[in-house]
């Protein structure tokens, strides 16, 4: 399989975690070889498959990962062991954390948050201040 990415050596420490600046190597969707996207901690937080990207200043950690065709960008947030997947967006200053799984068609922006376990799925829309957390689905 070749590489839809790569790490570059552009990188930036934020809270004693090192986030590296990624690189695309091939076109993919609305992406071209030689774009640099967000920052993510390791490999582990991108899918090398499908089209999913991180843009601008969003950031990934810890074991979260950005699969499918999902987005994260803007100053968005994915850490912990959350997982955006399918066609799902996450942007704005929005954090996605904990266990928490957006996914579907779902988007989450503005300052929003999602949470501990909770799902936000289907054409779910969570934007502004809210917060979505513990258990609760959102679909």
């Amino acid at each position: 399989m070749i590489q839809k990415y790569q790490l570059t050596k552009n990188k930036k420490e934020i809270l004693g975690i090192t986030f590296f600046q990624i690189k695309a190597l091939k076109d993919f969707s609305s992406i071209k070889k030689g774009d640099l996207g967000g920052w993510v901690e390791n490999e582990v937080n991108l899918s090398q498959e499908d089209n999913a990207w991180v843009y601008g200043d969003a950031r990934v950690s810890g074991d979260a990962r950005v699969s499918g065709n999902a987005w994260v960008s803007g100053d968005a947030r994915v850490s912990g062991n959350a997982r955006v997947y399918g066609n799902a967006w996450v942007y704005g200053n929005a954090w996605v954390y904990g266990n928490a799984r957006v996914y579907g068609d779902a988007w989450v922006s503005g300052n929003a948050w999602v949470s501990g376990d909770a799902r936000v799925y289907g054409n779910a829309r969570v934007y502004g201040n809210a917060w979505v957390y513990g258990n609760a689905w959102v679909s």
